[in-house]
């Protein structure tokens, strides 16, 4: 995007830059820390026996590594500095999706997938799609997940775990 072309979205939160910047020292840390790791293993080809443990992820990370530190240098010599990330809206309908997508996932510890996912569908339904809050229960109830459910120890003849085992 351009200067203007982000000014009915509202405010810019981020910009091109910054984000080439953080994410690429993220990724040179990450680097950092495999070929460390790698290093500690040994990344060297013995004959005979073939690679050590750290070979592969030695390479993949300098490489990823080098490709991080051309990307760093860019976003620092200031190359599409002024083009906008992400602004306000766009990155509000980002959040309306990963935050419940965030408690799905935490919520199949719990109560396991079956339930997990027909509370995240239930919930969408009414939230996002607006639908009354008995069809989408209904919904929610007939959907392939509460199916599976009913249906995967009834097939196998055997009693399945719907959630987590707690050790």
């Amino acid at each position: 995007m351009q200067h203007d072309e982000g000014a009915e979205d509202g405010r810019p939160l981020l910009r091109n830059r910054t984000a080439e910047i953080v994410v690429a020292l993220l990724l040179l840390g990450g680097c950092a820390v495999v070929i460390y790791d790698s290093v500690r293993l040994g990344f060297n080809w013995t004959e005979g026996e073939g690679p050590a443990p750290g070979y592969f992820p030695f390479y993949v990370a300098v490489i990823l590594g080098v490709s991080s530190l051309v990307n760093l240098l860019s976003a620092l010599r200031g190359q599409g500095a002024g083009e906008i990330f992400v602004s306000a809206r766009p990155f509000s309908r980002v959040l309306a999706v990963l935050i419940p997508s965030l408690v799905y996932v935490a919520l199949v510890q719990y109560v396991g997938i079956y339930v997990a996912s027909a509370i995240f569908i239930a919930a969408f339904m009414v939230v996002k799609a607006e639908t009354q809050t008995t069809t989408a229960m209904i919904n929610a109830a007939l959907s392939p997940a509460s199916a599976r459910m009913v249906s995967t120890p009834i097939a196998l003849d055997e009693a399945m775990p719907c959630r987590p085992s707690t050790l």
